[in-house]
């Protein structure tokens, strides 16, 4: 029984260890007298603070967990929470000065050093203040390397001043962290920004760095397609039309939803080396391939007009009509093939019967993220500066398409 004695006597020791673990962490002592280090959060102006925060009510929030902050001015969380409060509201200059106030404490663990410092590059970020956003979010990365919002943040404030380079060296930092399942997404960050360095060095006639970057970008994301335009792009500058026909064509066949973004790109081309067959081989193959393509459909009707074959182009410009009736670029082409064709009556009467209950509108694109809304599709949205977020929002479902067929 002795020889168990050590033991017990440490286990006891361990476990008045954590007793007193447990109520330092609770209370502190102050000007002599012991305080309670959860009141603020216990009390009543905390919890509703909370409620309104969630209900996104936030004068009333700011209202109540400033009362329950005047109950402990050391409650470090609540002023941290108050300060970004401001900021949300539009009160920089207040959540600057609230932070910085926190930082000035003495005993902040090195961690809450870095929380509240991160509170400050953001507010310094909202206003405006680029360079100090900079040194803050640094600064966070020198005490808790491995803080993503810190890295994220980083990234942001880099693109925002299209510091390219900056930002990829950033986003592979965070990758470098990112937990196992999430690798792909950070790929696809990487391609864009792989994308975006090509475009300076493309700019500036740099051509092997930019075949190299764009190249690069589609290691990491076969469905990077901006890279895949932009490197075609660079084999036309160099006079090598074959390589971009078939970078292109590549385009399609990864990402056939995107393929219209190529399409005047190829037409060109083919027309240029006296191959137009190979544009409208392409389409047909989309049309056959997916029958709700109406962009395949529009694209290969303008190939026929211009081609001097407006009936052709008209039975396509009604068939895509049938897929996406909102459309105004389909109204346009229709009004162009029919003033070709002299107007004849019975193709407009059809045209009357297909849009008797069309809207129009400019192809609206839609960022998932933030819905900000945008007639073109875009790679970054200009708000909440997410990649590849944008889709196209249709108005109503497509038509039966079993009456036309093309």
């Amino acid at each position: 029984m002795n020889g168990y004695a050590p033991l017990l006597a440490a286990l006891l020791a361990l476990l008045a260890g954590l007793a007193v673990g447990k109520a330092w962490e609770r209370y502190k002592l102050r000007d002599g007298k012991w305080f309670d280090r959860r009141r603020s959060r216990q009390s009543p102006h905390y919890i509703l603070g909370l409620n309104f925060l969630v209900a996104n009510q936030i004068d009333l929030a700011i209202e109540e967990l400033g009362r329950a902050a005047s109950l402990d001015g050391d409650a470090l969380e609540v002023h941290m929470i108050l300060g970004n409060l401001y900021r949300e509201k539009g009160q920089v200059g207040k959540a600057i000065t609230v932070h910085q106030s926190l930082l000035q404490r003495p005993r902040l663990t090195r961690l809450e050093h870095a929380h509240v410092l991160l509170c400050l590059g953001l507010d310094y970020k909202r206003g405006g203040f680029v360079d100090r956003a900079l040194e803050a979010f640094n600064e966070v990365l020198r005490l808790d390397p491995k803080n993503e919002y810190a890295l994220v943040n980083l990234q942001k404030l880099h693109e925002e001043q299209h510091q390219w380079t900056e930002a990829y060296d950033t986003r592979r930092r965070l990758s470098a962290l990112t937990k196992t399942g999430e690798p792909s997404h950070n790929q696809a960050i990487l391609a864009f920004l792989d994308n975006e360095i090509g475009l300076e060095a493309m700019r500036r006639k740099d051509y092997p760095e930019a075949i190299r970057r764009f190249q690069a970008a589609i290691d990491l994301d076969a469905r990077a397609v901006p890279a895949y335009l932009n490197l075609g792009d660079v084999r036309v500058a160099q006079g090598k039309d074959p390589d971009a026909a078939a970078i292109w064509e590549k385009l399609i066949e990864v990402a056939p939803d995107r393929a219209y973004l190529a399409f005047d790109r190829l037409e060109a081309l083919a027309v240029r080396t006296g191959s137009p067959e190979r544009f409208t081989r392409v389409c047909r193959r989309l049309i056959d391939e997916n029958p709700q393509d109406w962009r395949a459909r529009l694209a290969l009707s303008r190939h026929l007009a211009a081609s001097g074959r407006p009936h052709d182009a008209l039975d396509l410009q009604f068939a895509a009509l049938v897929q996406n009736p909102h459309a105004l670029s389909i109204h346009q082409a229709i009004w162009r093939a029919l003033a070709q064709l002299r107007y004849p009556s019975s193709l407009v009467d059809r045209y009357s019967e297909l849009t008797r209950h069309a809207v129009f509108y400019l192809d609206p694109h839609v960022c998932m993220r933030c819905r900000y809304r945008s007639t073109e599709l875009l790679w970054q949205c200009p708000h909440c500066h997410d990649w590849n977020t944008f889709v196209e929002e249709r108005i109503a479902p497509a038509q039966d398409a079993a009456e036309v067929e093309v």
